[in-house]
């Protein structure tokens, strides 16, 4: 008899079942074409803008060298836990965050609808911001860099050359082009009147709404092959901009602020939730995204390996930006005879006012400008992919005759859809919005989510189940360490985050406008949007389960099909022990 092949194109055993865990029912499930594009897809999503413009600044505002301690013990106790868990999830289960629940816990899959929303809020405004950067793009191709003088039509009485003495209410021509030139912000009255959209900035939201379709619609065939563009061309720009950087006189001072350890900050639990935080949002858990991508993996592809790879790659990539970012402001305070504190903005004010602003006096700066901006699209081009790709796969692999089928048209309806719902943020007032949306969307509900997730999956599955599952496809079971942070430490460390996100939300929405009081009750409906997904759904499961309250719940919470021989037959097809 001959043998019979799995989706992946491995031998199964003799005598195996062909039972698909999640795949559409007519189609095998897609794979990646190399291992290498899963490791870019996964770094290019983990390595995102906050890798650049948030990092550095917490870091020096943290302790500088000090605060590398509790950033590393936040990663190996909480957020390395957490990614290694969603990568092997989705390799095991190999469908997206919706229909994974059937497996794990049927009353909690309200935390895979909970996400595909917060993946259209994230939609919404990050690619705004890869907008913005599109918009530099193209003012680059020019004989000189339009915010390098005060001479051009947007400027105010105020602007001041680099070079020049500046009193308290000058302003730096960089400056005024970001916030008079791209987003003319000065014509709107904040969030109570944002004006009409701003029509060269929507065309430019477009562009990157296209470039993502292009990349998504065949689905890992055609991200597989983005990946190698995006992921890669980062690093190519960040080594010649920290080459440049290094060079720069006062380089040096600025590496000094960055790395120069301040013990004392140690004693502050601020900062502790600093690191953790950035720990968590920079790696990425929660958003589906691992899940997604994982899914698309052979079941013996050795997901504990990639986890440690992947992680350890996107902080040091953060840590060699704060180099790069540092080297620069520290030109900039010797240029200008400042402190480097006094140079440094948090933020986007760091890559789109501070980094132009020094670029504009480099010899050659219309090179520079141009490959440091490339830079910031492909950044962002790879954690947009990411986002949408997890709500993508998840629908699709929850509605397969509906959606799965036709992926070409459903993903170009849902990004026309998001891009009509991101044109508000493109208005003369949608900087206010986007800022917003950023810690109101996934900013704050996400950290509950993931809660919930690794507590679905540590208390309700069992982690000494998620561990047999782990041990049959890389063929070793997972060591106390990692059993005992899922258990135990990785759900505590998330409460933490949120618990702390919540007493401290006021202080996330930076700058000097005020947002009005009926903003930020927006802001909590947004917040509540999502996090109320779950609750609705588990009253749903149980009002359609049948039998007493505590046949319920018992079912409610109990994997379906999870009988050891199913689950054996369900995985025997792809072999097991052998690591990739």
């Amino acid at each position: 008899m001959a043998e019979a092949e799995d989706d992946d194109g491995d031998v199964a055993a003799p005598g195996a079942k062909e039972v698909a865990v999640c795949p559409a029912p007519d189609r095998p499930r897609e794979t990646w074409d190399k291992k290498v594009e899963f490791l870019l897809a996964v770094i290019g999503f983990a390595v995102d803008l906050g890798n650049v413009w948030r990092f550095p600044y917490i870091c020096y505002q943290n302790g500088g060298g000090a605060f590398l301690i509790p950033y590393c013990l936040m990663l190996v106790f909480g957020g390395l836990p957490l990614f290694y868990m969603e990568l092997a999830l989705g390799q095991f289960h190999r469908c997206g965050c919706l229909s994974i629940w059937r497996r794990i816990c049927p009353a909690l899959k309200g935390i895979g609808y909970a996400i595909c929303l917060m993946d259209v809020y994230m939609g919404m405004y990050y690619n705004t911001i890869i907008g913005w950067a599109v918009y530099y793009l193209l003012a680059s191709f020019r004989s000189e860099l339009p915010w390098t003088s005060c001479n051009n039509s947007w400027n105010t009485a105020h602007c001041t050359n680099i070079l020049e003495p500046r009193s308290n209410r000058s302003t730096s021509p960089a400056r005024e082009f970001f916030e008079r030139s791209v987003l003319e912000q000065y014509k709107s009255d904040g969030l109570d009147r944002v004006g009409p959209i701003k029509w060269s900035l929507a065309l430019c939201v477009l562009s990157v709404f296209i470039l993502v379709y292009f990349s998504l619609w065949k689905g890992v065939r055609s991200a597989g092959k983005a990946v190698w563009v995006t992921a890669l061309m980062p690093y190519a720009v960040l080594f010649i901009l920290l080459i440049r950087g290094v060079t720069l006189p006062g380089a040096s001072v600025g590496i000094q602020y960055y790395l120069t350890p301040q013990w004392h900050k140690l004693g502050n639990m601020r900062v502790w939730i600093d690191a953790a935080s950035q720990i968590f949002f920079s790696l990425g858990p929660g958003f589906g995204t691992l899940l997604a991508l994982s899914s698309y993996n052979k079941f013996n592809n050795n997901c504990y390996r990639d986890a440690i790879l992947t992680s350890s790659i996107n902080c040091l990539t953060s840590f060699l930006a704060g180099f790069v970012i540092f080297s620069v402001l520290g030109y900039m305070a010797h240029v200008q005879n400042k402190s480097v504190e006094e140079v440094g903005l948090e933020g986007p004010g760091l890559v789109f006012i501070v980094y132009p602003e020094a670029i504009a006096t480099m010899t050659g700066s219309v090179f520079w400008s141009i490959i440091f901006f490339l830079m910031l699209i492909t950044l962002g081009l790879d954690s947009t992919f990411g986002g949408l790709e997890a709500m993508i796969t998840a629908l699709c692999d929850e509605y397969p005759r509906t959606l799965g089928r036709h992926r070409e048209l459903f993903v170009a309806a849902l990004l026309l859809a998001i891009y009509i719902c991101a044109l508000p943020t493109t208005t003369y007032g949608g900087v206010y919005l986007v800022n917003l949306l950023n810690v109101y969307g996934p900013g704050i509900s996400i950290l509950f989510v993931v809660f919930v997730e690794a507590a679905g999956v540590c208390w309700f599955y069992g982690v000494d189940r998620f561990s047999r599952d782990v041990e049959k496809m890389i063929g070793h079971r997972p060591g106390i360490f990692w059993r005992v942070c899922w258990g135990y430490i990785s759900p505590v460390f998330l409460l933490v985050i949120f618990i702390f996100s919540l007493l401290g939300y006021e202080e996330m929405l930076t700058g000097d406008y005020v947002y009005p009081a009926w903003s930020i009750s927006v802001g909590w409906v947004l917040t509540a949007s999502s996090l109320v997904c779950i609750p609705l759904y588990i009253v749903y499961k149980f009002a359609i389960t049948p039998g007493s309250c505590v046949q319920r719940v018992k079912t409610i919470i109990r994997p379906e099909n999870t009988s050891e021989e199913t689950r054996l037959n369900v995985n025997s097809s792809y072999g097991t022990g052998t690591h990739v």
